[in-house]
């Protein structure tokens, strides 16, 4: 029997009754299908009941063969090795020990001699050329995120269940995540935001509070039939309008008729022109036929409304995210930024960096790009003052904002509102209100405390508060910032730099986004040292 994975009826809420997932009806066979949809939609809640470690609330989970599960995070384990994590450690001290002469006749018989060339075979397939007996601990979170695919890969599941693989990896990293799943001949299920991960994909099922609907092809295929959809929803909702329209400017005229024919009947009834039997005959089948043509009416209208609330409430899941930036000012001639002879890092002997010398001028736009380890994040923090270097000399010359990916700024116990006037103690309540709305928090999600939002949400009210100030900052640091922001917040980010008249310091992996915000120079680091250049194609 094809292993397939089918969800009936599926919902699911949080123990405080939120609604997270709500009657999913879904089929997935042996393909690679994306999911996708904004933060707390439910992408990762899906794929931990599809993986069973949570009960659905109603509906049910079949999955037909054998599952394996890739965390956003794999832990490091003080103890734990790659081996550990692949399950081979007993089997490989095994084999270690027949190597030394050491294990009896008996384990002998169990070693499995092809074990460490399929343990390098899955290693390589996801970029890694290191030793099985590597503690976790000393790897970086990328590589740790390696080793995991490369126990998926190992154990060799009937589906992949992958929750944003390529977070934290370098551009190496993503492209040995994108060429598992090339080669990848069963199914996989990848909650993802990566455009370029996405367009390799087989299928794309987006969650919304609509529910679940599915697209066939990767990213781009997504995109035009989303945008294809919107208008769709557009011409349905003016549709709608122009019928409600209608039917309540001929209600009003035949309201007016009424009016004008019973003023005429009263006329002719005070004139005793007729009997008064036929006189009231007439007045039933009029108010009779009035009542039939009120109730078409009523139905019409109300069809009509139904349609538009219906519009409206696609266009609202279907428009796109909105970030507007006020002005910084910023001339064109002005220093924003100047380093010489930088030389930094946390160990003295190994310096991260040496001998860097950079200016950045005006509403520049620099993106800082290398492998993970190659010194990026001691970059920003030298910068923005939270590092001293070990020589040379820093100048921030503008008013400046850090948004790391971890988004350090908010106070998780306070609330979004709270947090945006302890940052700009500048603006008003109403300032408040129209900064937090657009970036997508309405109403009253400017009381909802920041502790409680998901990831992507929390990475929003950061940029929320870093760019929705009143003065907006002159030079915008960016670390990472699209690892937790959904497709919808990451365009609209695009979208909102694009616009942004400020200077720009960017480190992504992200090859999409950079190529979007339009950079200037790109100052690559590596082992060789740091090059800068201008305009490199991304």
């Amino acid at each position: 029997m094809p292993a397939s994975i089918s969800l009936s009826n599926l919902s699911f809420a949080t123990p405080r009754g939120e609604a997270v997932l709500t009657a999913l009806n879904l089929d997935l066979g042996g393909e690679l299908t994306g999911i996708v949809g904004r933060n707390g939609t439910g992408k990762t809640t899906l794929l931990r009941l599809v993986a069973g470690e949570l009960p659905p609330t109603s509906g049910s989970v079949r999955v037909s063969g054998t599952l394996g599960v890739l965390r956003q995070e794999v832990p490091a384990s003080d103890a734990g090795t790659i081996a550990d994590l692949l399950g081979t450690a007993t089997q490989l001290a095994l084999i270690d020990r027949a190597e030394r002469g050491e294990a009896g006749i008996d384990e002998l018989a169990q070693a499995d001699w092809t074990l460490p060339g399929r343990i390098e075979i899955a290693l390589a397939r996801c970029g890694l050329a290191m030793d099985p007996r590597t503690p976790l601990a000393r790897l970086s979170g990328g590589e740790r995120t390696r080793a995991g695919l490369a126990a998926l890969v190992f154990a060799d599941p009937d589906f992949l269940l992958l929750d944003e693989p390529t977070n934290n990896l370098d551009e190496d990293g993503r492209r040995a995540v994108i060429e598992l799943l090339r080669s990848w001949r069963k199914g996989a299920l990848v909650a993802s935001h990566d455009r370029t991960l996405l367009g390799h994909m087989d299928a794309i099922v987006e969650l919304t509070s609509l529910g679940a609907s599915r697209y066939g092809g990767g990213y781009e295929a997504f995109r035009t039939a989303k945008d294809a959809a919107l208008d769709a929803a557009r011409r349905d909702l003016a549709d709608a309008e122009k019928a409600i329209a209608e039917t309540r400017r001929k209600a009003r005229q035949v309201a007016e008729r009424k009016a004008r024919k019973d003023g005429a009947g009263h006329r002719s009834r005070a004139k005793a022109g007729q009997p008064k039997i036929l006189l009231d005959a007439a007045k039933e089948r009029s108010e009779a036929s009035g009542g039939a043509n009120t109730r078409l009416r009523d139905a019409r209208l109300e069809e009509a409304l139904t349609a538009g609330a219906a519009a409206r409430e696609r266009i609202e899941v279907l428009q796109p995210l909105r970030m507007d930036l006020p002005s910084t000012g910023l001339a064109r001639n002005r220093v924003v930024l100047q380093l010489e002879g930088v030389r930094a890092g946390h160990d003295p002997d190994r310096p991260a960096i040496a001998d860097l010398a950079l200016t950045l001028t005006g509403p520049e736009r620099l993106a800082v790009v290398g492998p993970n380890g190659s010194g990026k994040t001691t970059l920003l923090q030298v910068v923005t003052g939270a590092l001293a270097p070990l020589a040379g000399r820093v100048e921030m010359r503008v008013p400046f904002a850090l948004l790391d990916q971890h988004v350090h700024l908010l106070d998780p116990d306070l609330s979004l509102r709270e947090n945006f006037r302890r940052l700009d103690p500048h603006a008003d309540e109403t300032g408040c209100r129209a900064a937090l709305a657009r970036f997508g928090f309405r109403a009253d999600d400017g009381l909802r405390r920041a502790g409680d939002l998901s990831g992507g949400e929390w990475l929003r009210a950061g940029l929320a508060c870093t760019l929705g100030r009143s003065e907006p900052p002159a030079l915008l640091v960016l670390d990472e910032p699209t690892n937790h922001l959904d497709l919808d917040a990451t365009e609209a980010l695009e979208a909102a730099l694009a616009s942004y008249d400020g200077a720009l310091i960017v480190v992504s992996h992200d090859e999409t986004f950079l190529a979007r915000a339009a950079i200037d120079r790109t100052l690559e680091l590596g082992p060789a040292g740091a090059t800068l250049q201008p305009r490199r194609s991304l």
